[in-house]
């Protein structure tokens, strides 16, 4: 499912810009694909992913804080995932979650500076369980040994199909973050959850996310601060126009 309105990709800004940049290399399988001084951008096929912007100066992130809760690269096929999978157990990397969403498989992680990271994979739509705008999405343990059985042979980076399926925010208050979502960006609020609603385009199961888990009644964020920049936007009009939520989250359209 293609949508109309989709994130094209995020910037963070970064403390360790060398040490972040191989990080996205060597444990995600993108390719630096654009360096301009404190800039690295990272990508797959033609479509940058993630944009580094080195700031040493910018303070530590702050977990509580709005923000990023996690951005998600979406992988073509299951057997991507489970090649992933499997790169990531021979680099020793340490997984924060595995979980079987209903519409979709996920891994959970985070970058060396805390930035949430999600790697997934989508079940065909027309197994998306539907009621009108709402789509059913669970929590539900994920087979993690069925799972590094997909897909023969070795991950050899990130496949050319590989996308930034959805970015999930973390924001102060849920009814603000609706009001910015659907009004503002035009999203249609398709779950909810806890703590938490979700959002999508053109029928999509979610392109955007917000909780407050871990940032209830957070004021603005600190723009000194490590982690999210900015999602850029693409499909919209409007080239250059930028929207912020009411937590300082910039939303750039290209």
């Amino acid at each position: 499912m293609t949508p109309e309105i989709f994130i094209d990709h995020v910037a963070l800004t970064v403390r360790d810009l060398p040490g972040m940049s191989t990080f996205y290399e060597m444990a995600l399988g993108l390719r630096l694909m654009g360096k301009d001084g404190a800039v690295r951008q990272l990508g797959t096929g033609d479509q940058v992913l993630v944009e580094l912007r080195a700031d040493p100066a910018a303070a530590v992130r702050d977990p509580r804080q709005a923000g990023l809760f996690h951005m998600a690269l979406l992988l073509p096929s299951r057997g991507d995932l489970g090649r992933w999978l499997r790169h990531s157990a021979s680099l020793g990397l340490r997984l924060a979650g595995a979980s079987d969403h209903g519409v979709s498989e996920a891994l959970y992680l985070g970058d060396p500076e805390g930035n949430g990271i999600e790697i997934y994979c989508d079940r065909p739509a027309n197994q998306w369980v539907r009621q009108g705008d709402r789509i059913e999405m669970i929590t539900a343990p994920l087979d993690l040994d069925d799972l590094a059985r997909a897909g023969e042979g070795p991950w050899q980076g990130a496949p050319a199909e590989t996308i930034m399926g959805h970015v999930h925010l973390q924001v102060g208050e849920l009814a603000a973050s609706d009001a910015f979502m659907s009004g503002q960006l035009g999203l249609t609020r398709t779950f909810d959850g806890p703590g938490g609603a979700w959002y999508g385009w053109n029928g999509y199961h979610h392109h955007l996310a917000g909780n407050i888990w871990n940032s209830r009644n957070a004021g603005p964020r600190d723009p000194r601060m490590a982690g999210l920049a900015e999602v850029v936007l693409r499909g919209t009009g409007g080239a250059g126009k930028v929207l912020t939520d009411p937590w300082g989250t910039r939303f750039r359209l290209s």
